[in-house]
């Protein structure tokens, strides 16, 4: 509990300073970018003072900020965001396209001399620092529209699915859209807890080797890289686990015994992906990439997301892939696609989330957990079990959030290696595949419980979670607008220009 209450302490001194900042105009984000590098910067420094070595070079390092003040100290932070990001390891990650948002340099010398400079980061402990940190990231995502869904995936969702998961010290594990990093600590802790008596080789595969991530966006990889660091991940004087990088841009040619990732919502793809067999209709996009192990082309992101993790995977190789409603019954390549799936690997589980878990409005996802199998002139996948998490249940983000509790009995269900001693309950019910292979488009899109919002009932949810559901469906429903009309422009079809809306 005192980690809590330090890292608590931690966020609120760091974030108080954040409201002086925003009266210049700095954005939530700009801070949080800006203590990004600085406490690389001073973390650097002390693991030089505890005798590790020398991450950062001479002359570009936390103590030259402190020998200057005013103007001179602003031009030499500029100096060394421009020198450190033009390093090709973990350095060039967190100094990616740097620049000094802090106009003032009176404010920054308070930042850099006061606020991280009176904090000894690596006498903490890695929980109090990481969790400090991700404080700090949720408060920017809570306190901003735009973006903050790319953020997050929430913590007791990811709890869960790890502990499912149950990845081991000497596995490689990827992340094709790593975000902040949340699949990678939470997996870091589960290994720790699990496995108390690591030797010095697989100690060091943890800190470097076993994870590796891409991800599209700079600012967020940048978070990645440093939260990984904050946590202990990867030794500092190795390439950087995080990729900057369009993931479904190629096949990276690596291989892994894991693949947990939640993929960005959204139907547009950055590329134009088609497989061996032809263009399909992406002939409209700015960048058209073949992907020869693609089963089926399609502009639709997460599908092609889905055909990526399959790819990544050796065989025997396990995933659990977050995937919104669409990728269970769309026709045409998602069919293409569900049908392939299920023969080439166990597609083994599948849960229903709720919705608003989630700081992307009206989201509908689910998670898919599949195992990647030899060749077979036989579907691999035997049985399907679908765990429903959502029809009668209800959250929101302020006033009833997901908690880890809420997904006990999922994990309880799923029996993490025991899966084959599995039973039947209310929520969770096993189809067998020429059950699903039947259905029409091979639709993954089962339910059957009774829906009680739908029924005459007195019993019905509070009137401002039925407030928030309505405010996801039309949030939801200006999405795909907003993206239909953007494919029609793309095929040369006139609409209308709009005021926008935020």
């Amino acid at each position: 509990m005192a980690g809590v209450s330090d890292s608590k302490v931690i966020v609120d001194k760091l974030w108080s300073y954040c409201h002086i900042l925003r009266d210049d105009g700095l954005s939530y984000g700009d801070y949080l970018e800006q203590l990004t590098y600085l406490l690389f910067l001073k973390m650097a420094e002390e693991q030089r003072q505890l005798g590790l070595d020398r991450i950062v070079p001479e002359g570009d390092d936390w103590p030259s900020l402190l020998e200057l003040k005013g103007e001179a100290l602003e031009a030499h932070y500029i100096t060394i965001l421009n020198t450190l990001g033009r390093n090709g390891d973990m350095l060039g990650v967190v100094f990616r396209k740097a620049q000094n948002r802090i106009q003032d340099p009176a404010k920054l010398e308070r930042l850099i001399k006061d606020l991280i400079g009176g904090e000894q980061w690596m006498t903490l402990d890695a929980d109090v620092k990481g969790d400090a940190y991700e404080g700090l990231l949720e408060r920017n995502a809570a306190d901003t529209k735009s973006g903050a869904g790319q953020y997050f995936t929430p913590r007791a969702l990811i709890s869960a699915l790890v502990d499912v998961m149950q990845p081991g010290p000497d596995m490689r594990i990827a992340d094709p859209a790593c975000g902040t990093g949340g699949f990678f600590l939470s997996a870091y802790d589960h290994i720790l807890r699990h496995h108390p008596n690591l030797d010095p080789d697989q100690k060091r595969h943890l800190r470097s080797g076993l994870f590796t991530g891409w991800e599209i966006v700079d600012n967020t990889a940048r978070l990645c890289a440093m939260n990984l660091l904050l946590h202990g991940i990867e030794s500092p004087d190795s390439d950087s686990p995080v990729h900057v990088d369009d993931a479904l841009r190629a096949d990276p040619g690596q291989r892994f015994d894991m693949v947990l990732t939640n993929p960005p919502f959204g139907k547009k793809s950055s590329v134009s992906i088609v497989n061996a067999e032809g263009k399909g209709k992406g002939e409209k996009q700015s960048l058209t990439v073949v992907r020869d192990d693609f089963w089926a082309s399609t502009s639709n992101k997460q599908l092609n997301f889905v055909q990526h993790v399959r790819t990544l995977l050796k065989v025997e190789g396990t995933a659990a892939v977050v995937v919104p409603d669409n990728v269970l019954f769309e026709g045409g390549a998602g069919e293409a696609i569900r049908r392939r799936l299920l023969h080439e690997c166990d597609v083994h589980t599948l849960l229903r989330l709720p919705t608003g878990i989630f700081y992307a409005q009206g989201v509908k996802a689910n998670v898919l957990f599949f195992t990647r199998k030899p060749g077979s002139d036989t579907p691999w996948t035997k049985a399907l079990w679908i765990y429903d998490l959502r029809t009668n249940k209800h959250f929101t983000l302020k006033t009833k959030s997901l908690a880890r509790g809420d997904l006990d009995d999922f994990v309880a269900c799923y029996r993490p290696g025991a899966r084959r001693e599995r039973t039947e309950s209310d929520r969770f019910h096993r189809f067998t595949y020429d059950e699903i292979a039947a259905r029409d488009k091979a639709s993954l899109d089962i339910f059957w419980l009774r829906d009680e919002s739908l029924e005459d009932t007195d019993d019905l949810p509070a009137p401002g979670v039925i407030a928030a559901e309505i405010v996801e469906d039309l949030q939801a429903a200006l999405t795909e607008f907003t993206e239909l009309a953007e494919s029609l422009q793309g095929i040369g079809v006139e609409v209308p220009a709009g005021d926008g809306c935020g």
